[in-house]
């Protein structure tokens, strides 16, 4: 009696046991899943990012190429002969606010500022946006 009480003991052991399996397998699929669905959604927002990052660096550059053109501009009509070489005020406050902060400094008499203002950078830089590609390299059992 005692040894049938032991074995009824091993196999109800052994059925929880089993379900327990069958549970944490189904748990494991619906996990990996998941997993994989998260893992098609960084794909897409990397993507997404880099093509936002592409398109940001060619308009940067057509910003600075234009502010390089109105900077030209500036300068080539500080140095007209008419005038005594110096704009009226109207006019320096008209061409100071087509130019904007970062070459307002070329209205200055005198004064040759560069086509770029450090101090003017964007506030979201691209080497803000950062990816940090160690995560990817975890190995997967």
């Amino acid at each position: 009696i005692q040894i049938a009480r032991c074995f009824e003991a091993t196999r109800q052991r052994c059925c929880r046991l089993e379900r327990d399996g069958r549970w944490a397998r189904e748990q494991l699929a619906r996990v990996e899943a998941e997993r994989a669905a998260l893992e098609v959604k960084l794909k897409h927002a990397r993507n997404q990012v880099e093509v936002e990052m592409k398109k940001r660096h060619r308009a940067e550059a057509e910003l600075e190429k234009q502010e390089r053109k109105l900077q030209l501009v500036l300068e080539s009509l500080m140095r007209e002969p008419w005038g005594s070489g110096m704009l009226s005020g109207e006019q320096c406050s008209v061409l100071s606010a087509l130019a904007g902060r970062r070459l307002g400094a070329a209205l200055v008499p005198g004064r040759r500022s560069s086509a770029v203002d450090e101090s003017c950078q964007s506030l979201l830089s691209h080497s803000d946006i950062s990816y940090d590609h160690t995560e990817d390299d975890v190995v997967r059992s």
